[in-house]
């Protein structure tokens, strides 16, 4: 009984574990006074750019949430609520400009995208007129993706089974290293290499395939990391139950491995796809770009999208190719953004929770 009544006379006069807390609207009406807030300083100091009102906005959010639950809650609370109001800050500062980006995109390019745009080249047309469309490029974009895909994925896969599986000592160790500094390398050495390699040194010519090369170089060692990952969330009792039976190594890794990290490869390999797809150095250098359509990928100059859209864009005072080229961008973000929910599903359809 002593003891017991010592530990209630030391708790603070006052102050339980549940009271003294802020409502749930809190929140929300702190946020909401803080952009009223922000907006109307930003009005009367004369601050032009909107910009400018939501960093104060966002600023006046941090410290009124602080200093509010500081008063209220005390400051172990107010700290932890101010670390939440620094994560939705960041996470609206990160979103903001991808959603202004994407609606800014459709707002341009909605009116130019239909079937006759989707359909027809620009073979006969003039830059400074009206008419034309994108389907020589996005024929282009389609076979150069698809061949650098078809080149970087087997080799990726095949790697990173190497450094998961077998890979011990000083190569396995080299060729991780190589691997991380090719995921930094700027497309343009990527187009610098095969341009001096393929075209000059063994003197092919201008082609789609010479484009794919390059972006097979850039696309394998994202395929080759994000492989690697998945074969290593593999459970080794799996592994060691196949081996038990006198399965072979090389069949467990094929019948057991990876059909388990299927889901991880394919969703590595689609990302890596949409990364490759917007890029614009290398296909400048190598492909060269044409205004027909050129089905063969291995011969003379082709289209992509990104090159279109640079083409398009860099016309002064041409607002038929500036359509064109919001065109052709809203095109290009709604094929990556397909990419990437295609590859969402094939993970959730291979996850373990869905029974495959």
């Amino acid at each position: 009984m002593t003891v017991t009544a010592v530990v209630e006379d030391s708790r603070p006069v006052g102050r339980s574990l549940t009271a003294n807390r802020l409502p749930k609207w809190a929140p929300a009406a702190v946020a909401l006074g803080s952009i009223a807030l922000g907006c109307g300083i930003g009005a009367a100091a004369g601050l032009a750019s909107h910009l400018q009102w939501g960093l104060l906005s966002a600023a006046l959010f941090l410290l009124i949430s602080y200093g509010l639950s500081a008063r209220v809650e005390g400051r172990r609370q107010a700290k932890d609520r101010f670390a939440t109001s620094v994560v939705w800050v960041a996470f609206i500062l990160a979103v903001v400009p991808l959603v202004a980006l994407t609606v800014y995109t459709v707002q341009q390019g909605m009116d130019v995208v239909n079937g006759n745009f989707l359909s027809h080249s620009m073979k006969g047309v003039l830059q400074s007129g009206p008419g034309g469309g994108i389907y020589h490029a996005l024929i282009g974009t389609l076979e150069q993706v698809g061949l650098a895909t078809a080149i970087a994925a087997p080799i990726g896969l095949l790697t990173a089974v190497y450094l998961v599986e077998y890979g011990r000592g000083k190569l396995a160790k080299a060729v991780t290293f190589f691997v991380d500094v090719m995921t930094g390398i700027p497309s343009i050495v990527a187009g610098l290499f095969i341009l001096s390699v393929w075209n000059l040194a063994l003197g092919f010519g201008y082609s789609g395939f010479s484009g794919s090369l390059a972006l097979a170089i850039l696309m394998m060692p994202v395929v080759v990391r994000s492989t690697e990952e998945m074969l290593k969330l593999v459970p080794n009792e799996l592994r060691e139950a196949s081996y038990a039976l006198g399965v072979p190594k090389w069949k467990t890794i094929l019948r057991i491995v990876l059909p388990t990290a299927i889901g991880g490869i394919t969703t590595g390999v689609m990302l890596a796809v949409a990364r490759i797809t917007g890029e614009t150095a290398p296909v400048m250098m190598l492909v060269f770009g044409a205004d027909y359509i050129n089905n063969n990928p291995f011969d003379g100059p082709q289209q992509s999208l990104p090159m279109y859209i640079w083409t398009q864009y860099s016309q002064v005072n041409n607002d038929f190719g500036y359509a064109r080229a919001w065109g052709a961008a809203l095109v290009l973000i709604a094929f990556v953004m397909g990419l990437n929910l295609i590859a969402r599903g094939i993970a959730r359809w291979r996850s373990p929770k869905s029974g495959h």
